[in-house]
C-alpha cells in the first residue's frame, strides 16, 4: 500500500511549538530523556513483578489470595510496559543507548517482540495515527473502531463483547499475532512484506521459548496444572490494562480518523496538527494515573514529541496548550479517566449500530 504524506508547505504551528519546547530544555538545563525518578520507579516496578512471581511459585496461600496476586502481577506487567519498555522503545528512557535497549527488551521478557513493536508502533502508529490501513493499532479483529471500516453483523454486539477482546489481547499478541507477523513478514494486513535479519530470528524464537518456560513450564512444575488459571488471570489483567489505555487516547468520540485525498495521497493537515486531531489526553491532573501509566495519559504530548520522556510531560503540556490556543488548534482532553472511558464506550456502541 502506498504511503500518504502530510501538508509540508506551511508549518507555523509546528515550528513555533518545537522552538518553545527546545528552549524549555535549554533554559532549564535539562535532558529530554528520563531522570533519577524514572530509574527508581523502574527498579521498584521490576522488583514488585519479580516478588509477585516468586510468591506465587513458592508460597502456599488460599486460592483467592493467589488470584488477587495474579491480577496484581498482570497489572504490574502492564505498568512495566508503560513506564520502562515504552520509554526504551522510543529511546527516551536514558541518554545511554544501551540502557534504552535494555529497557526496550523488557517487552521480550514479557513474551513480546520489540523488533515487531518498533515497526508497528514507532513507525506505523506514530506516523499515521488513526489512518485506516496504515495505523495497524486500529485494526482490531471483530471490532469496528471508526466509520471508514466496514460494518459486519456482529459489530452490533461489540458493545457487549469488547471487554473479552481487550482482555485476551495480550495473550493473543504473544501467542498468535507475533507469529502471524513472523511468518507473513507483515506488520498488518495491508502492510508491505519485510525480511528479518538472522539475529532477529534467533531473538524471536529465544523469546518465545523463554516465555513458555518461565510463565508456563516452571509454574506448572512448581504448582501444578492450576498454574494455567493463574497464567490466564495474569494475561487478561495485563491485556485489559494495555488495550484500554490505548483506546482512551485514540478511539473516543472527539478524535478524528483522517482520509487522504484519493488523487494526491496527501492529508491537508500538517503532521503535528494531525496528531492533535487524532489523539486525546485524559486525567492529566491525577498524579497516580500519570505515575502508573508512565505519562501515557499525556498522549498528546507523547505523540508530538515521542523522543521526550514522560517525566517532562506536565511541563510540556503547558507549552502545547498555550501554542494551540494561540494558533486556534483544537486540543482534545478528558478531565478524568472515567469520562474518557465513557466516551470510548459510546463511540464503539454508535459504530456498532450505524
Amino acid at each position: 500500500m502506498s504511503k500518504i504524506s502530510f501538508n509540508s508547505t506551511n508549518k507555523p504551528f509546528a515550528s513555533t511549538l518545537r522552538t518553545r519546547v527546545h528552549d524549555y530544555f535549554k533554559t532549564h538545563g535539562l535532558s529530554s530523556t528520563g531522570n533519577r525518578k524514572l530509574y527508581i520507579k523502574s527498579i521498584l516496578l521490576v522488583s514488585i513483578a519479580v516478588a509477585l512471581y516468586l510468591a506465587l511459585l513458592f508460597l502456599t496461600m488460599p486460592i483467592w489470595v493467589s488470584c488477587v496476586l495474579c491480577v496484581l502481577l498482570g497489572v504490574t506487567f502492564a505498568t512495566v510496559g508503560f513506564n520502562i519498555m515504552h520509554e526504551g522503545g522510543h529511546q527516551s528512557f536514558s541518554k545511554k543507548a544501551w540502557l534504552n535497549n535494555v529497557s526496550a527488551y523488557t517487552l521480550n521478557m514479557l513474551g513480546g517482540t520489540i523488533y515487531f513493536w518498533k515497526q508497528k508502533h514507532n513507525i506505523s502508529h506514530h506516523t499515521y495515527t488513526n489512518v485506516d490501513g496504515l495505523d495497524h493499532d486500529i485494526d482490531i479483529k471483530f471490532m469496528r473502531m471508526h466509520a471508514d471500516q466496514p460494518r459486519r453483523w456482529f459489530h452490533r454486539f461489540q458493545f457487549a463483547y469488547w471487554f473479552v477482546l481487550y482482555g485476551i489481547s495480550y495473550i493473543a499478541w504473544v501467542l498468535f499475532q507475533d507469529f502471524e507477523k513472523y511468518f507473513s513478514g507483515k506488520m498488518g494486513i495491508k502492510a508491505d512484506r519485510k525480511s528479518m535479519p538472522l539475529r532477529e530470528h534467533l531473538i524471536f524464537w529465544g523469546t518465545k521459548l523463554c516465555y513458555a518456560g518461565v510463565y508456563l513450564v516452571i509454574p506448572i512444575f512448581m504448582v501444578g496444572w492450576s498454574a494455567l488459571l493463574g497464567w490466564l488471570i495474569v494475561g487478561v489483567s495485563c491485556g485489559f490494562c494495555l488495550a484500554v489505555v490505548f483506546q482512551l487516547a485514540h478511539v473516543v468520540e472527539s478524535t478524528q480518523f483522517p482520509v487522504a485525498d484519493g488523487d494526491s495521497g496527501k492529508i491537508e493537515q500538517e503532521w503535528m496538527v494531525h496528531q492533535l486531531s487524532t489523539t486525546a489526553n485524559f486525567a492529566t491532573g491525577s498524579r497516580i494515573v500519570s505515575w502508573l501509566l508512565g505519562g501515557l495519559n499525556f498522549q498528546v504530548e507523547h505523540h508530538l514529541f515521542p523522543r521526550i520522556s514522560h517525566v517532562h510531560y506536565p511541563a510540556i503540556n503547558k507549552l502545547v496548550k498555550a501554542t494551540c490556543e494561540e494558533f486556534g488548534v483544537v486540543y482534545l482532553e478528558h478531565r478524568t479517566m472515567g469520562h474518557a472511558f465513557a466516551s470510548h464506550l459510546r463511540h464503539i456502541y454508535r459504530l456498532g449500530r450505524s
